[in-house]
């Protein structure tokens, strides 16, 4: 089964540096797709992906959480102008470059959630967004 990033994903990039088939792609332009995507017809299935995510927003497809529990602290990137997401997250990537995310939001202890949007999100991306080629 196929690996979804969910929109608790904050571009770290660690994801793309231990993927064997070079399946995960930023989204661009950022400001619309401010996550990575992985492309459901060129993932192995492997899961380094998720092990090696810092933000735990990598899931199996049929095991994305409808209701994610936040222990709090944690944000969702949403694509710019999205409303409710006035925060701006500046970090690095584990490369050390620049993130600079305009549309988020930080989640409480006890807050839950809906990722599952992310798999419909992705596969948009891979078939009709910018990820199709």
């Amino acid at each position: 089964m196929p690996r979804v990033i969910t929109s608790l994903c904050l571009r770290d990039s660690s994801c793309v540096d231990v993927c064997p088939v070079d399946c995960i792609k930023p989204g661009l332009p950022q400001d619309q797709y401010p996550t990575y995507y992985i492309n459901p017809d060129d993932c192995i299935d492997c899961g380094a992906c998720e092990i090696e995510c810092p933000h735990t927003a990598i899931f199996e497809k049929e095991l994305v959480p409808s209701n994610f529990l936040a222990k709090g602290g944690e944000r969702i990137s949403k694509p710019a102008g999205t409303d409710g997401f006035n925060e701006t997250y500046d970090g690095t990537n584990n490369n050390g470059e620049a993130i600079h995310l305009i549309a988020t939001w930080t989640l409480k202890a006890g807050e839950t959630v809906d990722l599952t949007v992310a798999i419909e999100e992705n596969a948009l991306y891979y078939s009709e967004g910018p990820g199709k080629e």
